[in-house]
């Protein structure tokens, strides 16, 4: 099994990198994080990168005079990097179809709602403050919508008595990081398919049924 490079796009803590990073270092992902960019300096996941010996990049949006030349620049350092799977984590830009055609079917994000419900900012406080009884996250394939491509994985986490929003949002993001390694996992066993469905929206496929079923629940 050769193993997967990736490409990883932040603008904050990057706590999801950092579970990539452990999973890679703990031998429980085949895959190696070729690169960090983030579209804003000094945030702390480039310090995560750095301490895990990953080269780093900064490319600010607001140095370039429209969204598709922010995307040229920042194709042209992630293929340099010999990127092959891109994977937003808390990567807070639109992507183009300048981009997701360099990439096609090879950008991945992952989102804290059971999309389609709530997707954009602050999801966590919008499925609070709507009342909802079971929150989560959501790993789909990126298009150029708002958190509207194909799902790949959902995690459930129940809204329990007593929450907040920022306690709710504690829990999804410890069910995010174990979401997200284990997607990235299927990819590299090269187990994941997006097929295109006539006259209807793509699917997603994950080879290995109980497994991809496990991982929608709330069961671990």
């Amino acid at each position: 099994m050769a193993t997967l490079n990736l490409g990883v796009l932040v603008s904050g803590s990057g706590t999801n990198l950092q579970s990539i990073l452990d999973a890679i270092a703990e031998g429980r992902l085949d895959a190696r994080v070729n690169i960090v960019v983030s579209n804003k300096p000094g945030v702390f996941a480039l310090e995560r990168a750095a301490r895990a010996n990953v080269p780093t990049k900064v490319l600010s949006h607001r140095d370039y005079p429209s969204r598709e030349a922010f995307d040229e620049a920042l194709v042209a350092v992630l293929k340099e990097a010999g990127v092959e799977l891109v994977v937003l984590a808390g990567f807070m830009r639109i992507l183009t179809p300048r981009f997701l055609d360099a990439f096609p079917e090879r950008v991945v994000n992952i989102h804290p709602s059971l999309l389609p419900a709530f997707p954009g900012i602050d999801a966590q406080k919008q499925a609070f403050d709507y009342g909802v009884k079971i929150a989560g996250c959501t790993v789909h394939f990126v298009d150029a919508g708002t958190d509207t491509g194909p799902i790949i994985a959902q995690a459930a986490v129940p809204v329990l008595e007593g929450d907040d929003a920022e306690k709710l949002r504690l829990r999804i993001l410890e069910q995010e990081h174990r979401l997200l390694v284990s997607v990235l996992q299927w990819f590299s066993e090269g187990r994941v398919e997006l097929v295109q469905n006539a006259g209807g929206r793509p699917r997603v496929r994950v080879r290995g049924v109980e497994t991809a079923r496990g991982l929608s629940g709330t069961r671990w």
